[in-house]
């Protein structure tokens, strides 16, 4: 990839597709999840191509959409102040977006994901596949290219967003036909490449995503959150090729055995302040160095962070980041063996469903509960296959598994 602060600087507004968004090729793209305002504070939020216009940034995923089937709303928290409903829709039309969503790719080369899901995603999938491919033909004419005929509403106008992001972060069904739709639907465009990522958390296998990621769906890259679990960058230990906890190991070995794309990209997802997540923030030598070992594996491809506004008000991360992306290690080192440990996961709590265009968080989280018998809150995991921590839910809430792989108390 071209320095970045030379292309802005010399002749980004000449060809910036060419060194601008998502590089498979390269291992120092950096993504940003936007729409949220997870900071929390009424001015933290700017419109999206206020972002866009910073070299060091990459990819934009748009968080959340929210509603699938039949979508009735899309969940950009302050941004939504600007939209207004469709004609009889409580769906809602943005052009402040569309003009930013176009500023972004037109101007500053950016890739602009719509990320599908989210904390507060409760519809759990699709009844059948066949519903689940008609879902996804109606994602793809709300927000891919315009289809000619089409009555579709479409909240970004005649801007056309440059793929799909899943984030799902409880049990599901159907999504493997959704997604091989999307993935169908985008590959047969002509008029440009699409991307398709998923936000799988770092435990592996994923709880919520594993049937897609088992080599079922095509992905482009993954933007794999290593936070909120024992098996993130704040467990990662420095001076040795064997890792305990952190395991970006087992998910290069994924990208290279199990992953229907074997190209497939790996970033890194990182909170980007501390008060972004439940846990996993790290600042300086620790993330230098952790940055330092992941670009040993040849699927690392850079770093994802939540989120925008988290970021922006953490001076000097962003250019901590880029600085640890730019030194040391070259992805041609070959990689230390894949070595697993069994660890409890840190349990989750999904945060409360907003109303439309409400300011909300990722997910909030509670420290890891220890296999001593320590109750499990509501939504944590009390059960699965190689799960070792507690299995008794707190009152009035008991224990249900979703598959082989996860339990959680509701």
């Amino acid at each position: 990839m071209f320095s970045k602060t030379l292309t802005v600087a010399g002749i980004a507004s000449l060809v910036p597709q060419v060194w601008a968004g998502f590089n498979s090729a390269a291992n120092d793209n950096i993504a940003v999840y936007w729409g949220q305002n997870s900071y929390g504070q009424a001015s933290s939020q700017q419109r999206l191509a206020t972002y866009c216009a910073n070299a060091d940034i990459d990819i934009v995923p748009l968080a959340f959409l929210n509603v699938i089937v039949n979508p009735t709303t899309v969940n950009f928290a302050s941004a939504g102040d600007k939209c207004t409903a469709f004609p009889g829709s409580t769906l809602l039309s943005c052009p402040e977006l569309e003009a930013d969503i176009k500023t972004c790719q037109n101007t500053y080369g950016k890739t602009i994901m719509l990320s599908i899901g989210g904390a507060t995603y409760t519809e759990g999938g699709f009844a059948s596949a066949s519903a689940a491919q008609t879902a996804a033909d109606n994602i793809w004419a709300m927000f891919g290219p315009q289809q000619s005929g089409s009555t579709v509403n479409r909240p970004f106008g005649t801007a056309v967003v440059d793929g799909f992001d899943f984030d799902l972060e409880a049990g599901n069904q159907n999504f493997v036909p959704f997604g091989q739709r999307l993935r169908a639907n985008m590959d047969a465009a002509s008029s440009k490449k699409f991307y398709l990522s998923a936000a799988p958390q770092c435990v592996y296998p994923d709880a919520a995503m594993d049937a897609m990621l088992i080599g079922q769906v095509s992905f482009d890259f993954l933007n794999i959150q290593f936070y909120n679990n024992w098996c993130g960058v704040n467990n990662f230990t420095p001076g040795t090729s064997t890792q305990n906890a952190f395991n970006f190991d087992v998910w290069d070995n994924w990208a290279k055995t199990v992953s229907k794309n074997k190209n497939v990209k790996l970033l890194l997802g990182i909170p980007a302040n501390s008060g972004a997540a439940g846990s996993g923030y790290v600042t300086g030598t620790q993330l230098s160095a952790v940055i330092s070992y992941s670009k040993q594996f040849s699927s690392f491809g850079g770093v994802m962070m939540w989120d925008m506004s988290q970021l922006y008000a953490n001076n000097g991360y962003l250019a901590a980041v880029t600085a640890a992306l730019a030194g040391g290690g070259s992805g041609s080192t070959p990689a230390p063996p894949v070595t697993t440990t069994s660890k409890p996961v840190t349990t989750t709590t999904p945060t409360a469903k907003p109303t439309t265009f409400s300011t909300v968080t990722r997910t909030t989280t509670t420290a890891a509960a220890s296999p001593t018998g320590s109750l499990v809150s509501q939504w944590g995991q009390c059960g699965g296959q190689g799960y070792t921590g507690p299995t008794q839910c707190k009152s009035p809430y008991s224990c249900f598994c979703t598959g082989a792989w996860w339990c959680q108390c509701q």
